[in-house]
């Protein structure tokens, strides 16, 4: 098995296991191929995906279990949200029993690869629209590379659990609406700018996004207030990503005794709520990341005493145990993968 960098000591995300699950589609249906080596993709320079943004992905993970086994964390859900983002961009998928099936074949290749907690193995499932076409702008992709891509990780935020710094943004949304859904390049790209922009600035780790002063998301995590009896997030609507973990979060609170409320946030309930109560993000990467501060038009407002939060890091650490089989999964979100 190669030697692969210690995921603690690289950028999330920069570490890639050596097997892949690939199958195509040339207008016929999927082909399967398997587990092969990791290689570099040859694409057609007319390659539909090149030119129109037809690619979508997803990203969920495997972890080591306290057993000494790998398990995958809600592959169903996920494979499900990949699914809706195919259909939204119009590509061919295949039936979500493959791609499951792909998921885990990939996965047990790389079992050696999974670190333990707190790393784990993400896990990239990537849809491309193949068909060389520069004039397909108004048509679909009929071929199309589906592939799972494996990465060790660490801490997706550096510092590992520490208070997060977010930059509020008033005035631009995070993506167009009826992408927000989606989990593709298209969606993400409109963030990025102003989150480099809010790091060299404002030294910020993140942008939540607030257009006209309606909460919605940061650039790749949900967001969350919680005290010692409720948590809030913003309702869902097509404008921003429908977590897993998001799901997850508010099942395991109210599992705890925690009041959930889903609705609209405004920024001024926002900086009410921040002297006595708590702020976290969730994702698959970001697990759950406590928020310390926030910058609103230039003035810097604190959360609670600017540290990570009881509540937060109790939320947290059932997530996390329930990953890693030391807390009962009594969902059967885990799905154990052998080698």
């Amino acid at each position: 098995m190669p030697e692969l960098p210690d995921p603690f000591s690289e950028p999330f995300g920069t570490i890639f296991a050596p097997s892949v699950a690939t199958a195509t589609n040339m207008g016929q249906g999927y082909d399967y191929q398997g587990v092969t080596p990791l290689a570099e993709l040859r694409l057609h320079p007319g390659a539909h995906a090149l030119h129109y943004g037809s690619t979508c992905f997803e990203g969920l993970k495997a972890h080591r279990q306290q057993d000494g086994s790998v398990a995958i964390f809600r592959l169903a859900d996920h494979v499900a949200r990949f699914a809706q983002s195919a259909e939204t961009l119009r590509l061919p998928f295949p039936e979500e029993e493959v791609v499951r099936q792909m998921i885990i074949d990939s996965v047990s290749a790389n079992l050696g690869h999974t670190p333990q907690s707190p790393g784990s193995l993400y896990i990239r499932p990537t849809l491309l629209g193949i068909e060389a076409n520069i004039g397909a702008a108004a048509a679909p992709s009929k071929h199309a590379l589906l592939y799972i891509l494996n990465s060790p990780v660490g801490d997706y935020f550096a510092g590992g659990v520490r208070p997060l710094t977010l930059l509020v943004q008033t005035e631009l949304p995070r993506t167009t609406p009826q992408f927000g859904k989606v989990k593709s390049g298209a969606n993400y790209v409109m963030a990025l700018g102003p989150t480099l922009e809010a790091k060299a600035d404002h030294a910020a780790d993140q942008v939540l996004f607030a257009p006209g002063g309606d909460i919605t998301e940061t650039g790749a995590a949900n967001f969350f207030m919680i005290d010692d009896q409720r948590i809030i997030t913003r309702n869902l609507d097509d404008s921003f990503l429908h977590g897993i973990t998001r799901e997850s979060v508010l099942t395991i609170a109210g599992e705890l005794g925690y009041a959930v409320e889903e609705r609209e946030l405004s920024l001024e309930e926002v900086k009410a709520w921040c002297p006595d109560g708590e702020i976290f993000l969730s994702g698959t990467a970001a697990v759950v990341a406590p928020v310390g501060k926030l910058i609103v038009d230039g003035e810097t407002v604190r959360v609670g005493d600017g540290q990570p939060g009881e509540n937060t890091l109790r939320v947290r650490q059932v997530l996390t145990d329930i990953q890693v089989g030391a807390e009962a999964d009594s969902h059967s979100w885990l799905l154990s993968v052998s080698g």
